[in-house]
C-alpha cells in the first residue's frame, strides 16, 4: 500500500507541472485573444530567424520581449482530414537564435481550450495527444533532417529524417521543451542547442524548416508544408529557414559514465556448484559521443551494459527458419537506419517471398555463445548467458558529399567451465574473441534524384584447433545500391542494389555450412549445387531490382530478386534463405478525398512468383487486399490469397523436392478510434490447403484503457490453431528405401495450438518519471500422429513408418536409429518492470525488474487452465537491476 500511495502522490504532484497559476497569469497577459482560422495568411517559403542577445526563460512563455522581433509564420494546412482545407485552430510560431541554440516558439491557439487532449507518455511514445513538432534539414540537402516535438503535457518526441520520407525515432538529442496550458490554448518554447544538429561551417546558414501540429479531437494534422496523400517527397518541400548568421559548428563531447548493481535469484539444481540460487555482480562503464570537426561523430562504448532493455518474446519454432527478433539496445539502435541497404529513392518496398537479407543485423553481436561445452553424466556446465562486448564504436556524419556510417565492436573469448561431479574441472571455449565491423557510404546527385551507395561488412574470428571446424574464420560482404527518379516529377523511382559474400573456414566447417538449412546442398535430386567437401570458401552473389510508381492514385511496384545458392551473410547479417529467384507485379488504386461514407479506401492486387537456380517454381500466389477508413475513424481490412501446386526444397531438410499442394487463404479484421479512451481491434485468418496439408485459423486482438491522462492498460492475446500434414521429424539412412535416394524422410501430422498474449502497462507520472510493465504469457501444445515417410519425390505422399532404421549389425549388440516424435506442451511466461527517471537532462536512473518461469509437460492436448496453473506454480527466475548514468558536456 505504501507503493500506492507514493505513486499516486507522484501522479498527482506531476499534474500541475504544465499549470502553474502564476504561469497562467504571464502567459494571459502575453497573448492576443485567440481566433478562429477561417481565412489564415498565406505561409511563407521562408522562414526567418531573428537573433537574440537576451536569455529566453524555457517556461512554455512568450513573453520575452526578443520573441516579439521574429516573424510570426502562419497559416498551418491541413493534410488530414481535409487535405489543403486551413487548420480549424490558429497557431504563430517564431524563431529566435544566439551563439549556441535554436529556440521556437508557438502560440497555438485553441477556441475550445478545454477540449485540447493532453496526455503523458514515455519519450516517443505517441499517444492520443494535441503535439506540435518542428522539422530541421540543417545540410539543405533535401532527403536528411532532424525532428522536436512535445505534446501539450509535456511528452517530448524527435528523431532523425532519411530517405526524403522517412523517420527514426532511435535518436535522442539533449534538448528541451516546456508547455503551458491557458484558458487560450497552449503555447511551447524549446530549445536545440547546436550541438544536437549536424550542419556545415558557413558564415550565414539557410536551412530546410516545417511545422507539424496535431488537434486530436479533430484527427487533424497541419502543416506549414505537407506531403500529398497521393504524392511522395518530405524533406525536400521543406521551406527555407534564414537569418541565422555568425553560428559556427560547436565543438562536441559528451561523455556517459554508468554504473549498475545487478542481483539474479535463479532456480537451480541442488548441489550445483556454480547456482545456489543468487548470484551478484556490479558493472561499470563509460559511453562517449565526440564530434570530429563539424560533420563527423564518434559514438563509442565501453563495457556496455543493456540490462534495462524488455525481454524477448517466447517462441515455439517448429521450422527451419531461424527466429528473427528485433534489436532493442540503444547503442545499436540509434542511428540504425545510416546502415540501411537497397532502399533509397522510393517510398515504398513491397516484400511477396523477398530474399533480401539484412546485411548488418546487430543481434549477432554479444549473442549468446554458438558452442556448448560435452558435459558428462552428473556433471554441471557455467557458461556465460551472453557473449560479453569488450568495446563498440560508431562514425557518423558526412565526408564532402558523401555520408559516412561505420560499426566496429569487439567481442571476447568465452569459456564454460565444467564439473564432473567429482571436484575436477575443465574449461572449454564457447565462442571465440571476434571482430564485428561495417562501413556504409551513400551521395545524393541532381538534388537527390539519384544516388550511389556502398556497404560492406566483415566478420573475423580468432579460432583455435577446436573451434576452427565449428566457426567460419572470415565473414565478407559487399554490396553497391543506388536509385534514380525516371521523370522530373518525382513519380518513378528505380531502385536496385547488388551484392557479393565470401565466407571461409576449415574444410569441415564449409562442407557443414553447405549442408545448413540455409543452403541445404546436399539436396539429391537437386543438379545445380553439390557438396564440395574440400572447399574452403563459400561465395554468392545477390541483387535486387524494383520500380515504383509512388503518386497518383494508381500505384504499381514491380521489382525482381535473386540470391545464389552460396551466398552467405548470416555472420553479421540475417538471412532466411538463398537458391532464389524471386518477382512480384503489385497494382493498387486510392480513394483518398473524404465523402460521407468513408474518408480514404486502398485497393490492391499482386501476382508472386520464385523458382530456385534449378529452374522448380517453389513459390507462385495471386493476393488482393482491401482496407477502408470510415467517417468515424475506424478502420476495416480484407484480403486474401490463392496458390496453385508448387515445389518445396526445404520440406524434407536436404532431402528430394516435394509438392506443397494448393490452397487459398483469407484474412481481415478492423481498429477502432484510438482517440477514445477504450479502443479495440481485431484481426483474423483462415487457411485451407489441399491433400490435408494444411488447415489453419488465427485470431489476435487487442484492447487498451486510458482511465487517466497518464496511465494506460493494453492487452493483445491471440490464439493459433494448425493442423499440418507433413511435419519434418527427421532422416533415418536406408538402403531400401531407393525412390527417396536411399534415406527415409520421416514426417507426422500434427495438431499444435497456441495461446499468448501481450500486457502492458504504462504509468507516466512525469515526462521524466515513467514506470512500465510487461508481461508475456505463452501456452503451446503439439500432438503428433503417427510417422509417415515420404513416398516418392515431387510428391505430396507418404506411407506408414516406425521410425527405426536397419539393424547395423544383425544379431550384434548395435541397436538401430530411431525417430520419434513426441508430444509436448510448452508454457512460458515472461515480463519486466522499468522505472526510468531522468533526474537531469541525458542522466537517467533505472530500477529494473526481470522474471521468467516455464513449464513443460508430456502432452500434445491444449488445457489452458492446467498449463496456466502449472505455469504459475514453476520456480521463477528473478533478475533485479539498478542503473545510474550521468550525462557530461564538459
Amino acid at each position: 500500500m505504501a507503493t500506492v500511495a507514493l505513486l499516486l502522490l507522484l501522479s498527482a504532484a506531476s499534474q500541475g507541472q504544465t499549470q502553474d497559476p502564476d504561469t497562467l497569469r504571464r502567459l494571459a497577459a502575453a497573448q492576443p485573444p485567440a481566433r478562429v482560422a477561417s481565412s489564415p495568411p498565406a505561409a511563407p517559403n521562408r522562414v526567418t530567424a531573428a537573433r537574440t542577445s537576451s536569455g529566453i526563460a524555457l517556461d512554455g512563455v512568450l513573453d520575452e520581449p526578443m520573441w516579439q522581433t521574429a516573424t510570426p509564420v502562419a497559416g498551418l494546412t491541413q493534410k488530414d482530414p481535409n487535405e489543403g482545407q486551413p487548420s480549424t485552430q490558429r497557431t504563430e510560431v517564431r524563431v529566435l537564435y544566439d551563439e549556441g541554440a535554436l529556440y521556437i516558439g508557438a502560440e497555438l491557439f485553441d477556441t475550445s481550450p478545454d477540449s485540447i487532449v493532453a496526455q503523458l507518455a514515455r519519450r516517443d511514445r505517441f499517444i492520443t495527444a494535441d503535439r506540435f513538432f518542428v522539422f530541421l534539414d540543417p545540410y539543405k540537402d533535401g532527403r536528411t533532417g532532424f525532428y522536436f516535438g512535445v505534446n501539450a503535457a509535456g511528452t517530448l518526441y524527435d528523431g532523425t529524417l532519411y530517405n526524403d520520407d522517412w523517420d527514426d525515432d532511435t535518436w535522442d538529442g539533449i534538448w528541451d521543451a516546456h508547455v503551458t496550458r491557458t484558458a487560450r490554448g497552449w503555447a511551447v518554447e524549446m530549445r536545440i542547442p547546436y550541438s544536437q544538429l549536424r550542419f556545415q561551417a558557413r558564415p550565414e546558414h539557410v536551412w530546410g524548416i516545417n511545422f507539424r501540429r496535431d488537434i486530436s479531437r479533430n484527427n487533424e494534422s497541419a502543416w506549414l508544408v505537407f506531403t500529398p496523400k497521393n504524392g511522395s517527397g518530405f524533406v525536400s518541400r521543406f521551406h527555407e529557414l534564414g537569418g541565422i548568421a555568425g553560428v559556427q559548428p560547436p565543438r562536441r563531447l559528451e561523455i556517459l559514465p554508468y554504473v549498475t548493481g545487478k542481483a539474479a535469484y535463479l532456480d537451480h539444481t541442488p548441489g550445483n556448484p556454480f547456482n545456489d540460487g543468487s548470484k551478484y555482480s556490479p558493472s561499470a562503464g563509460v559511453d562517449l559521443k565526440l564530434g570530429l570537426g563539424s560533420n563527423l561523430t564518434v559514438d563509442a562504448t565501453v563495457n556496455p551494459d543493456f540490462g534495462q532493455v524488455e525481454v524477448d518474446p517466447a517462441v515455439v519454432n517448429l521450422s527451419d527458419v531461424e527466429s528473427f527478433f528485433e534489436e532493442k539496445r540503444p547503442f545499436f539502435i540509434e542511428g540504425a537506419n545510416i546502415f540501411n541497404f537497397g532502399s533509397g529513392g522510393a517510398n515504398n518496398f513491397w516484400g511477396f517471398n523477398n530474399p533480401t537479407p539484412d546485411f548488418l543485423y546487430t543481434r549477432r553481436i554479444g549473442r549468446a555463445p554458438q558452442l556448448s561445452a560435452d558435459v558428462p553424466a552428473g556433471g554441471y556446465s557455467d557458461a556465460p548467458e551472453g557473449t560479453h562486448i569488450l568495446g563498440a564504436a560508431k562514425l557518423s556524419g558526412k565526408i564532402g558529399d558523401w555520408s559516412l556510417g561505420t560499426l566496429s565492436a569487439f567481442t571476447k573469448r568465452e569459456h564454460a567451465t565444467i564439473d564432473d561431479g567429482a571436484g575436477g574441472r575443465t574449461r572449454a571455449e564457447v565462442e571465440p574473441f571476434t571482430y564485428y565491423g561495417a562501413a556504409r557510404m551513400q551521395k545524393d546527385f541532381n538534388a537527390g534524384r539519384q544516388g550511389l551507395g556502398f556497404l560492406s561488412t566483415a566478420t573475423i574470428r580468432s579460432l583455435d584447433d577446436v573451434t576452427r571446424d565449428r566457426l567460419n574464420s572470415g565473414a565478407y560482404a559487399l554490396g553497391v545500391d543506388g536509385w534514380t527518379f525516371l521523370d522530373a516529377d518525382r513519380m518513378w523511382a528505380l531502385t536496385a542494389w547488388a551484392g557479393a559474400s565470401h565466407v571461409r573456414g576449415s574444410e569441415a566447417q564449409i562442407e557443414r555450412l553447405q549442408q545448413n538449412s540455409i543452403h541445404y546442398f546436399q539436396r539429391p535430386d537437386a543438379s545445380h549445387v553439390e557438396v564440395d567437401p574440400a572447399a574452403t570458401t563459400l561465395t554468392g552473389f545477390g541483387g535486387r531490382v524494383t520500380l515504383n510508381k509512388q503518386k497518383g492514385r494508381w500505384y504499381t511496384n514491380t521489382a525482381a530478386a535473386f540470391l545464389t545458392p552460396g551466398f552467405e551473410v548470416n555472420d553479421l547479417g540475417f538471412q532466411w534463405t538463398s537458391d532464389i529467384i524471386n518477382a512480384h507485379q503489385v497494382v493498387g488504386y486510392r480513394w483518398r478525398t473524404p465523402t460521407d461514407w468513408y474518408r480514404q479506401i486502398n485497393v490492391n492486387t499482386s501476382v508472386v512468383g520464385s523458382w530456385d537456380f534449378g529452374g522448380n517454381r517453389v513459390h507462385q500466389m495471386v493476393w488482393f487486399n482491401s482496407n477502408i477508413q470510415l467517417p468515424n475513424y475506424y478502420w476495416f481490412f480484407l484480403g486474401g490469397n490463392a496458390l496453385p501446386d508448387r515445389l518445396n526444397n526445404r520440406r524434407t531438410r536436404g532431402g528430394p523436392l516435394t509438392i506443397n499442394p494448393s490452397g487459398y487463404s483469407v484474412f481481415g479484421g478492423f481498429d477502432s478510434d484510438d482517440r477514445k479512451p477504450v479502443f479495440f481491434g481485431m484481426e483474423g485468418s483462415l487457411g485451407r490447403f489441399s491433400q490435408g496439408s494444411e488447415r489453419s485459423w488465427n485470431i489476435s486482438s487487442y484492447v487498451e484503457w486510458k482511465p487517466m491522462d497518464r496511465l494506460s492498460l493494453r492487452v493483445s492475446p491471440s490464439i493459433n490453431k494448425l493442423r499440418a500434414g507433413a511435419q519434418f521429424v527427421g532422416t533415418l539412412d536406408d538402403p531400401a528405401a531407393t525412390s527417396t535416394f536411399g534415406r527415409e524422410y520421416i514426417f507426422a501430422p500434427i495438431n499444435q495450438t497456441t495461446f499468448s498474449s501481450a500486457v502492458r502497462m504504462n504509468w507516466i507520472f512525469t515526462p521524466k518519471l515513467s514506470l512500465e510493465l510487461y508481461a508475456q504469457p505463452l501456452i503451446s501444445s503439439v500432438d503428433y500422429a503417427d510417422l509417415r515417410a515420404l513416398e516418392a519425390p515431387r510428391t505430396y505422399r507418404f506411407v506408414p513408418t516406425d521410425g527405426v532404421g536397419p539393424d547395423p549389425d544383425g544379431a550384434g549388440p548395435g541397436e538401430p536409429a530411431r525417430v520419434t516424435a513426441d508430444d509436448f506442451t510448452f508454457a512460458s511466461l515472461r515480463g519486466n518492470a522499468v522505472m526510468r527517471w531522468e533526474y537531469l537532462p541525458g542522466s537517467t536512473l533505472f530500477l529494473v525488474w526481470t522474471q521468467s518461469r516455464a513449464a513443460n509437460e508430456d502432452l500434445g492436448t491444449f488445457r489452458f487452465g492446467e498449463s496456466f496453473d502449472q505455469l504459475i506454480g514453476a520456480k521463477a527466475d528473478n533478475i533485479f537491476l539498478v542503473k545510474l548514468t550521468y550525462w557530461w558536456n564538459p
